[in-house]
């Protein structure tokens, strides 16, 4: 059960109720006639407007009724690496940006596909990452591709599962061809990659976000449902409020998603924020977009649905004091409400941006939550009689074959990025930073990556269809890596 839950079920049950009624009475806009003719031929009608149409509960009702409660991502050798449901809790880079903060300069600058790759190692040599992330946006390919050229490389450099994304419904066909090419035409190789699905607030899914939806549904591929309610500019102002319209764009979606493909698996995810009135920003380092997140998450878990949120994520422009209050403070936040994938590690800038140095720290911080979500247990018989029975009378607890056994076991031991030396040895070591920690120790991990055995065939059928893809749009050859 999660340790945080910031609604009563009582309250969650009510804004489901509202969520229902603003489906039917307020409708929702549906810019994909394929989408509308399916919604209206299962018993959803035109909105007195005939602008939206009205979704009545039995209709949203029955969809439930066929969505997973669970399901897992598998990694390349086709194990189960990522399982989405109950209050299981796993974090990932997140995906995106369109900057990198440089570590050399510490200017922001367009990503490149050198800068996703490095990032993609350092996510691969942390454990602390259950999955990858497409996690820029490459400004040395051409904007046509640069959806499946991100999993591309992902594909290439980790065997993890990854969260990603497609910016059009052309390529979204050409990303399941990379799934089977990696893993063959199966279930399994479906189920390598789970892909975000955004509507538009308030209330409107999108011809793309439509056919988005229709087509992972038909193919089984994971979907994550991504609502954006702006509390105060395109939503209610109120963090409840918010939490009503997230839930009514997210059935919506759901509905429609099983609709299509019943029993393919969707989450229940988003990113909402608040909108800062002060500069007209969305902050998602904001302790009440925090709130949001574990509250429609607690609805979502209230359906049975496998969860996602956007959070340890910084407004920061620099790592700097702020970047890691408001990322370790959010994180925690995700884990304690138990949600299944937490998005947003590494990333400044209102999710603008992407940092390895940064990428590093959190997963410091990740690492701590997760020491936190195992708990205090009870090891042995006694709490602390029985040890206290081994000591002699000077109650020396250092050298006890107990304290060897247990002290691993107990605590959490961090990286060389987090110091906690005496401040002689800080002095001593050259009195670094935990900025100057982390890039050495990103440096090191990419320096110690080893890319791991990739079937010839299959890296031959990958390459083929990104390299012809690139072609088509204008690049004559893909960027060179390391």
């Amino acid at each position: 059960m999660p340790l945080l839950q910031l609604l009563t079920n009582e309250m969650a049950d009510r804004v489901l109720d509202e969520a229902y009624d603003l489906l039917e009475t307020v409708g929702v806009d549906v810019q994909d006639s394929e989408a509308a003719r399916l919604l209206m031929e299962n018993g959803a009608r035109p909105h007195k407007d005939r602008r939206r149409i009205s979704l009545p509960e039995s209709v949203v009702r029955q969809a439930l009724a066929t969505a997973p409660h669970a399901f897992d991502l598998v990694a390349a050798d086709g194990s189960p690496a990522v399982h989405y449901g109950e209050d299981r809790v796993h974090f990932d880079p997140g995906s995106s940006a369109v900057h990198v903060l440089d570590g050399a300069t510490h200017e922001h600058r367009n990503a490149t596909s050198q800068d996703l790759v490095d990032l993609v190692k350092v996510a691969h040599m942390l454990p602390e990452f259950a999955a990858q992330s497409t996690a820029v946006n490459c400004s040395d390919v051409p904007t046509d591709v640069g959806d499946m050229y991100r999993l591309y490389l992902v594909l290439l450099y980790s065997p993890k599962p990854i969260v990603t994304g497609a910016f059009g419904l052309r390529t979204l066909g050409l990303m399941r061809d990379m799934l089977i090419a990696v893993g063959g035409d199966t279930a399994q190789a479906r189920r390598r990659a789970v892909f975000d699905v955004c509507p538009s607030p308030p209330l409107k899914w999108t011809e793309f976000a439509c056919g988005n939806l229709l087509f992972l549904a038909r193919e089984k591929i994971p979907a994550e449902i991504i609502s954006m309610p702006l509390a105060g500019a395109t939503a209610p102002a109120t963090l409840a409020g918010s939490v009503v319209q997230h839930a009514a764009e997210t059935l919506a979606g759901i509905t429609l998603h099983q609709l299509a493909g019943p029993g393919a698996p969707i989450v229940w995810g988003g990113a909402p924020a608040i909108f800062d009135m002060r500069f007209g920003t969305t902050p998602m380092g904001a302790i009440e977009t925090a709130m949001m997140d574990a509250a429609y998450t607690q609805v979502g878990k209230r359906l049975g649905l496998p969860t996602h949120t956007y959070l340890g994520a910084t407004d920061a422009k620099l790592i700097d004091a702020q970047a890691g209050l408001e990322s370790g403070m959010t994180a925690l936040v995700g884990a304690l409400a138990g949600i299944n994938m937490i998005s947003g590690a590494g990333m400044l800038d209102f999710l603008a941006s992407q940092s390895v140095e940064k990428l590093v720290l959190d997963a410091e911080g990740i690492a701590m939550a997760q020491r936190l979500l195992r708990g205090i247990s009870s090891r042995e018989a006694t709490l602390a009689k029985d040890v206290f029975a081994q000591l002699g009378p000077d109650l020396d607890f250092l050298g006890l074959r107990h304290t060897r056994q247990n002290f691993k076991l107990e605590q959490h031991l961090p990286s060389s990025v987090i110091d906690r030396a005496s401040i002689r040895s800080w002095k001593e070591g050259g009195r670094l930073s935990a900025l100057d920690r982390a890039q050495a120790r990103a440096r090191d991990l990419i320096r110690r990556y080893t890319r791991l055995p990739f079937a010839a065939t299959a890296e031959h059928d990958l390459t083929g269809i990104m390299t012809a893809a690139a072609k088509a749009a204008g690049l004559a050859q893909l960027p060179a890596v390391q």
